[in-house]
């Protein structure tokens, strides 16, 4: 709920077994429409004796704080999008249309200096929206470099870097799949960790009939999201560019196989997909799915350190 995993803790500091619940995965029965904390309590105290509540993976201090950093970074990220987009809403609204190529360049800058207004509100709100693209950017970059300095000694700071062979997998993809599932060695295989980023099909299905539908989003959306994001990069054929090689000097062998093997099959598969008529989106989520089960494997082969 709001108030995070701090009554967890306190229950457990002062020595009694305390379990987190998935509140979406208690069982519920149809006709019940009398709700009452005594009832709900009474239900879930059956349904614990009976071994039918399903607990959720609960972080320490240290992991909650590296991940509430990383949240803040990509609330700032959202921040630096959402001034650009007010920014660029302006100037069209006043037939203000960017000829070059890219935007938020230098030339970009210097374009944006040389605009001029007749009325002096526009010319302030001008000022107003470019200083908002400013703050905002100057507090990701703040972000950013706090995330990579504090994760450099975090105790999952080598999973972070043996994730990042993984084509598609920089930084902040690794450090952001890591903070949101933990240590994936808790899943016993790469299928339980794909159903629960909610990468699997769902399905509804009776007798001999078989239907399946759309991924089921259930689980972790920000993990989700990065791995979706980076399977894009698999559009093209395999190879391993300067950056991967250089993310790859330091890590063992059997990483590097691993990250080989999956850029491979993933490129190859994106391609079959595409082939077979496959929409690119169902195509990249597909090798999305696939990604989790490689970097599944890359979690058995890498430990966390005891450090903090």
């Amino acid at each position: 709920g709001p108030t995070g995993y701090g009554l967890y803790r306190q229950i457990v500091e002062l020595g009694h077994d305390c379990v987190v619940v998935a509140p979406s995965l208690v069982p519920k029965r149809a006709g019940d429409r009398v709700k009452t904390n005594r009832r709900d309590a009474m239900s879930l105290a059956r349904l614990h004796r009976a071994g039918e509540l399903t607990a959720v993976w609960v972080p320490d201090e240290g992991h909650e704080a590296i991940r509430d950093l990383v949240r803040a970074r990509e609330a700032a990220s959202d921040a630096l999008k959402q001034a650009r987009q007010q920014l660029q809403s302006f100037l069209l609204r006043h037939g203000r249309i960017y000829a070059g190529r890219e935007p938020w360049t230098r030339a970009h800058r210097r374009w944006l200096t040389c605009q001029a207004f007749d009325h002096p509100a526009h010319q302030i709100l001008l000022a107003e929206y470019c200083q908002a693209v400013a703050d905002a950017s100057v507090r990701l970059d703040r972000l950013t470099k706090l995330v990579v300095e504090t994760a450099a000694s975090w105790s999952m700071a080598p999973v972070v870097a043996a994730y990042q062979a993984m084509r598609g997998v920089a930084f902040m993809t690794a450090v952001t799949f890591v903070v949101e599932i933990g240590d994936v060695r808790r899943f016993d295989n790469p299928r339980q960790l794909m159903a629960y980023l909610g990468l699997v099909p769902s399905e509804s299905s009776t007798g001999e009939r078989v239907k399946r539908g759309g991924i089921t989003k259930a689980g972790n959306t920000r993990a989700r999201r990065v791995l979706i994001e980076g399977a894009w990069t698999y559009r093209f054929p395999a190879r391993v560019s300067p950056k991967i090689q250089a993310r790859l000097d330091d890590l063992p062998r059997t990483v590097r196989e691993i990250a080989w093997k999956a850029q491979v099959r993933l490129c190859a598969r994106y391609r079959k997909l595409i082939a077979a008529g496959k929409p690119k989106v169902v195509a990249v989520t597909a090798i999305a799915r696939e990604m989790a089960a490689f970097l599944w494997a890359i979690g058995q082969e890498v430990a966390p350190t005891a450090k903090g």
